[in-house]
C-alpha cells in the first residue's frame, strides 16, 4: 500500500493548525502518472482555441481580373493577375482557414490525469487545508488577507471550495494570481497551473488529525523586470586591463667574472708604408727612319 499523505491545515481565518491532517486514499493515492497529465493539458489548452483565424486566397480578393499586359513583346515577366499572391494586396498562399482544433480524451484518462495532479501537488508540500469559508458579503481586503497570512502571498493560489460559494468567488476576483472555483469543477489544468492548491475540508470529508509539521512560507517567485525600449542604456564601464606577467630578469654574472673573462684588446701595430715605385726605364730602340 502507498504511504498516507499528510498536507498543512488553517483555520478559516488563516491561522495554522499545530498538526497536519491526513489526505483520504481517493484521489491521494501517491500515483503520479505524467503521460495522463500531458494528455490532458494538451487536449485542455487545444479546445480552448477557437479555431476562427481567416484569411483570403487570390479567389477572394476583389480585382485582378484582367490580364495587366500582353504576354509577350514587353520584356518584362508575364503575369495573368494583379492579384496572384506574388502581388501586393494579392492573395494569401497557405494562409490558416476556419477550422476545429477540439480534441477528446477517454473519462477515465482524464480521472487518472487529474488525480496525478493532485498528488503531485500534495507530495511537493504545495496543497493545504482550510476550514470551510464563510464570507457574509463580498470582500476583497478580507481574502488578501488571508492569502497573506497563510504566507501564499505573491503565488499563485487556487482556492477549491466544497460547493459554489459566489462571496468568496467575487472577494477573490479583483486579486490578479487567486482564483476560486468548486473543487469537482477544477481541471488537471487548473491544478498545474497554479502553485499553491487550497480546499476546504468539506470538500474532501472529515480528515483525520496527522502529526505535527512547520509552517514556513513560500518564498516569492522574482519577477523578471521588463526592458523598456526608451529605458537609458547603463554605463558600461571599461574591464581594466589584464597586465602581462613580468618576465623574470637574467642573472648577471658577477663582476670579477666578466674582468676574466674578457681579453686584452691587441694594439695595432702601424705598418711601414710602401715605397714608392719608380718608373722603369725604357729600353733603346731602333729609330725609325
Amino acid at each position: 500500500m502507498s504511504a498516507v499523505l499528510e498536507a498543512l491545515a488553517y483555520q478559516a481565518d488563516g491561522t495554522p493548525r499545530p498538526r497536519a491532517v491526513k489526505l483520504p486514499v481517493d484521489p491521494f493515492d501517491g500515483r503520479v502518472h505524467e503521460a495522463a497529465m500531458h494528455q490532458a493539458v494538451k487536449v485542455y489548452m487545444a479546445n480552448q482555441r477557437q479555431g476562427t483565424a481567416q484569411t483570403k486566397t487570390r479567389g477572394f480578393v476583389s480585382g485582378g481580373n484582367q490580364k495587366p499586359w500582353r504576354q509577350k513583346g514587353t520584356g518584362r515577366a508575364r503575369q495573368g493577375s494583379i492579384r496572384s499572391p506574388l502581388w501586393p494586396g494579392g492573395g494569401t498562399m497557405f494562409g490558416p482557414h476556419p477550422r476545429e482544433y477540439r480534441l477528446a480524451i477517454p473519462k477515465k484518462l482524464r480521472g487518472l490525469a487529474r488525480r496525478s495532479a493532485l498528488n503531485a501537488r500534495a507530495q511537493e508540500q504545495a496543497l493545504a487545508i482550510i476550514a470551510p469559508l464563510a464570507f457574509e458579503e463580498p470582500k476583497t481586503k478580507r481574502m488578501a488577507e488571508l492569502i497573506a497570512k497563510m504566507g501564499l502571498d505573491g503565488h499563485k493560489v487556487l482556492v477549491l471550495t466544497s460547493e459554489l460559494k459566489v462571496n468568496v468567488v467575487l472577494s477573490a476576483r479583483n486579486i490578479p494570481l487567486v482564483d476560486v472555483m468548486r473543487y469537482s469543477d477544477a481541471s488537471t489544468y487548473d491544478i498545474l497551473h497554479a502553485d499553491s492548491v487550497v480546499i476546504e475540508e468539506a470538500a474532501l470529508g472529515s480528515l483525520e488529525s496527522g502529526g505535527e509539521m512547520k509552517h514556513e512560507p513560500r518564498p516569492k517567485k522574482k519577477a523578471k523586470a521588463a526592458r523598456r525600449p526608451d529605458a537609458e542604456a547603463e554605463p558600461v564601464t571599461a574591464r581594466p586591463a589584464k597586465r602581462k606577467a613580468a618576465k623574470p630578469a637574467a642573472k648577471k654574472a658577477p663582476a670579477a667574472s666578466a674582468k676574466k673573462t674578457e681579453k686584452p684588446k691587441a694594439t695595432a701595430k702601424a705598418k711601414p708604408k710602401a715605397a714608392a715605385k719608380k718608373p722603369a726605364a725604357k729600353k733603346p730602340g731602333k729609330k725609325k727612319d
